[in-house]
């Protein structure tokens, strides 16, 4: 019961400690939040007392069913005017219709939320890449801008669904500027910038909410044509299940589809850092069923959408909230400002909430994060540069949706074009590195390494082929390719045709196919492809085991002392070794003394390869030799030797004490 109500664990760990700074940061955010819910309620087109509807019940719902601690949940910039594009085109502003259109949006937005929760699906929204994120925040948060410059300088005009046309509209109206409303926004925005730099953990939305609010009335400034809120009712949010409609419902739901995406990454985003800071695990599936049951709440208490919000987080983090109660705590306070205080705020201007909606909305443009992006991954820039154009041009959901787009398009890109390197060998270790990369690898006479750092899928397969074979047809003095499949961590069928094609053209060319470390998942896909069988001898478990078989089989043997000899000895498999060892074998591990230390077969004498011909004498030419050694690559060429002195009967265990372990 824990896992699906987090509370039920923290509740029960709570220390006495901890609530002293949850009432702290309770307060806090209150005081941050009732402003902003009826800012944001405005920037959405809706009625004040719908922000703060939005602010009650849904933020206990996220306390109790989510796993973040300081992520403050409710109305939120983006959400607000992803809330305003969806419903403008479909309900009229202003009218019940659009309230009653809103609580329906945020029910289907906690739907959808609860459906990938409970299903597990929480990496689906991972489609929207952290670049994508940034450049459709710093769009949003343009059109959020000037869509407040209407209330700050006291301008009328209908809402637009396009940044231009807005940016067109506050032209076409500059004229009808109204000066008093210039003052009371110049004041709010000064008091909040300043406020900003001097005093960061005072409730500066608050006290601009207070102080316009004591200006409008001592002065008559609403007489004076400054515009207000105006009457909020007193009434606590009300259980309601919203109308619901199926051409509504076809019509939202995209835009339910398209918050819950942005919502749960902005949300997830922010509450990630402050779960590793504070070192505790965060849950997304968990996360998506706390937004959905916020949303839901939201929708049947009369709210609109909400999610996790980055500025009242950070405040609330640094106010001291150590548990979700601080959150529960904020919903009490707002509970009680609906119930008893929102009289005082029937002469709040709108230019105070239209103040308070631009200043913090400037944070979303993260200009140092761009910057971060374009010199860790440049591409990356592309996918952003879409987001931010495609927003401002086209709109909210169609911009969002082509830059996922966008992002989908970049990533297929990099896949369609697969790492592959040519590698050379690094001193006297068996250890190959990229040859552009380091200047001292060595190439080997006869033999190209390669590595594929990618999955082969049909995106690659073409080009990853042509890579290798390019480097083939580079080289006159081939025998064999050595392809080092460390990199590749899985194949689809087009991959396994893709080494079917390579093997053929590499036999045209006279050169031999050699794979290694060749992982589970790839090696399970060439089992069945039969191409596992047919490369059989050619596949070695690492990159030391193919060049050490290769150079046994070369015309340069691995020591030059052995001569090489064309007599045939058997091959047995090592694991059943008992078979072809009696008691009058002569059974030899010719690997050297530091590796026999690890461990060998028994009855096995240790006589390293390269002392062979020095002790080849100790001997007995008619009696059965069995050799071993750590792969096969170097018993075999002392069968060979052996042979060619004169021994009948040797037998090579083949797969070494690589098969046995």
């Amino acid at each position: 019961m824990r896992r699906f109500v987090p509370a039920l664990a923290w509740t029960r760990a709570y220390q006495p400690a901890d609530l002293r700074p949850d009432l702290a940061a309770g307060f806090t955010i209150a005081a941050m939040l009732v402003p902003q819910g009826m800012a944001y309620a405005l920037l959405a087109g809706l009625p004040p007392e719908v922000g703060l509807y939005a602010a009650t019940i849904p933020v206990l719902a996220y306390a109790l069913l989510g796993t973040s601690r300081q992520l403050a949940v409710g109305p939120v910039a983006i959400v607000s005017l992803m809330t305003a594009s969806a419903l403008a085109p479909i309900v009229a502003e202003g009218t019940t219709g659009y309230v009653a259109a809103a609580a329906l949006l945020a029910l289907m937005v906690g739907i959808v939320h609860l459906a990938l929760g409970f299903a597990r699906l929480g990496f689906l929204v991972t489609f929207l890449s952290h670049a994508v994120l940034v450049g459709f925040t710093a769009a949003a948060a343009l059109i959020i801008g000037f869509s407040q410059v209407k209330h700050l300088l006291g301008i009328s005009f209908a809402r637009q669904d396009r940044f231009l046309d807005t940016v067109g509209q506050v032209g076409t109206n500059l004229s009808e500027t109204h000066g008093l409303t210039v003052v009371v926004a110049a004041l709010c925005l000064g008091t909040l910038v300043a406020m900003k730099r001097m005093a960061r953990r005072a409730p500066s939305a608050l006290i601009v909410v207070v102080l316009s609010t004591a200006g409008v009335e001592a002065f008559g400034l609403e007489d004076r044509g400054v515009q207000v809120v105006g009457t909020i009712p007193d009434s606590l949010p009300a259980f309601a299940i919203p109308d619901v409609s199926a051409s509504l419902v076809g019509d939202l739901f995209a835009a339910a589809m398209v918050i819950t995406l942005v919502g749960f990454m902005e949300s997830v985003a922010v509450a990630k850092v402050y779960a590793r800071r504070h070192r505790y695990d965060l849950d997304p599936n968990q996360e998506l069923i706390g937004l959905g049951a916020a949303n839901v709440a939201a929708g049947v208490f009369g709210g609109y959408p909400v999610t996790g919000g980055f500025s009242r987080t950070a405040v609330n983090d640094a106010a001291g909230a150590r548990t979700p109660l601080a959150s529960m705590i904020t919903a009490v306070l707002v509970v009680v400002t609906l119930a008893f205080f929102t009289p005082l705020l029937e002469n709040l201007p709108r230019a105070a909430l239209g103040a308070i909606i631009v200043v913090a909305v400037i944070g979303l443009i993260d200009v140092a994060e761009m910057r971060h992006i374009a010199s860790v991954k440049p591409s990356d820039l592309i996918s952003l540069i879409a987001a931010f154009a495609a927003t401002l041009v086209l709109g909210i959901e169609i911009g969002i949706a082509l830059a996922v787009v966008v992002s989908l398009l970049v990533v297929l890109a990099r896949l369609a074009k697969p790492e592959v390197a040519e590698l050379g060998r690094v001193g006297d270790a068996h250890t190959y590195r990229h040859i552009a990369h380091n200047p001292e690898a060595i190439t080997m006479e006869g033999l190209v390494v390669v590595r594929i750092d990618a999955a082969i899928s049909f995106v690659n397969a073409t080009a990853a082929k042509a890579h290798v074979i390019d480097l083939v047809d580079r080289r006159s003095d081939l025998e064999a390719v050595v392809l080092d499949a460390a990199g590749i961590n899985d194949l689809d069928a087009a991959g396994a045709d893709m080494f079917a094609e390579l093997e053929t053209e590499l036999v045209d060319r006279s050169v031999a196919l050699h794979l290694a470390n060749m992982k589970g998942p790839a090696r399970a896909v060439l089992r069945r492809s039969g191409l596992w069988k047919a490369l059989a001898g050619r596949i070695h478990p690492t990159m030391r085991d193919a060049i050490e078989h290769l150079a046994t089989r070369s015309p340069t043997p691995v020591d030059d002392s052995l001569p090489r000899s064309h007599t045939m000895h058997r091959d047995h498999p090592v694991n059943d070794y008992a078979a072809v060892v009696t008691e009058t074998t002569q059974f030899i591990d010719v690997r050297e003394p530091d590796e026999v230390a690890g461990g060998s077969l028994p009855g096995a004498i240790n006589i390293p390869l390269g002392t062979l011909p020095e002790r080849v004498g100790e001997l007995d030419p008619a009696r059965r030799v069995v050799l071993l050694c750590r792969s096969g690559g170097r018993s075999t060429q002392a069968s060979e030797y052996l042979t060619g002195q004169g021994f009948e009967d040797v037998i090579n265990l083949d797969g070494g004490m690589l098969a046995v372990e």
